[in-house]
């Protein structure tokens, strides 16, 4: 005969689990488990409060309209295909002279020699405009006329004529900005980042590269103009 508490094959019998405390025939869902989804709703509540906000600072210029509206900077004679000339042209408006920039400003030269690869043999009757945001961290770079070139005062960063890279922590050229010649005058629009071949791109900030594998890696703003 099997011993108490054994089946007859002698194996021990498996205990039975009681029911949890106020349970009742039929039920569903116990009262742990209520408690349980409870406090996962809470913890979800909270994560979504911190997150979604930085969320959306993330993606909120995804969605930003950006104007550029062109602006005269002076007639066409103020301007010569040796040097550049800085003239001030506002960035963002409505926010007075916090909003302005300069640009660096010259008449294409075709008797330009020594260009780097990719960078198209000028004409005379256009005119290049250089940004003055240094592409590192932004600082303001400085035509050094003696020398022509633009020179960051901030970090090293050195550019040649064309705004190319010369050395220092700079990852590419100097932005540029269309132009156009409306009535003798000289306007200047968007602007638009290029990359070491001078394909034009558009406008990135500073410390992201350009070309490449590096436009997937850094997408640009789809409110950005297009570059020229």
């Amino acid at each position: 005969m099997a011993e108490e508490g054994n089946d007859k094959q002698g194996a021990p019998k498996r205990l039975e689990q009681p029911d949890p405390a106020g349970y009742f025939q039929g039920e569903s869902m116990t009262r742990r488990t209520v408690f349980s989804i409870g406090v996962q709703a809470i913890g979800g509540v909270a994560v979504a409060a911190v997150a979604l906000p930085a969320v959306g600072f993330a993606v909120a210029p995804l969605f930003e309209e950006e104007t550029s509206p062109w602006q005269s900077v002076g007639p066409t004679s103020d301007f010569s295909q040796d040097t550049y000339r800085p003239v001030v042209i506002t960035a963002v408006e409505g926010i007075g002279e916090t909003g302005k920039t300069t640009a660096f400003v010259r008449q294409g030269n075709p008797d330009l020699t020594g260009l780097p690869s990719g960078y198209e043999q000028e004409s005379a009757d256009e005119y290049i405009a250089i940004s003055t945001r240094c592409v590192h961290l932004g600082c303001p770079v400085n035509f050094v006329g003696a020398a022509r070139n633009f020179i960051c005062p901030c970090h090293g960063g050195v550019y040649g004529f064309l705004g190319e890279r010369i050395g220092g922590p700079p990852v590419r050229p100097l932005d540029r900005f269309q132009t156009r010649v409306v009535n003798g005058q000289v306007q200047l629009g968007p602007r638009y980042s290029v990359t070491n071949h001078f394909d034009p791109v558009r406008a990135r900030d500073p410390g992201e590269f350009t070309g490449g594998v590096w436009n997937i890696l850094y997408p640009p703003r789809p409110s950005v103009p297009p570059p020229p």
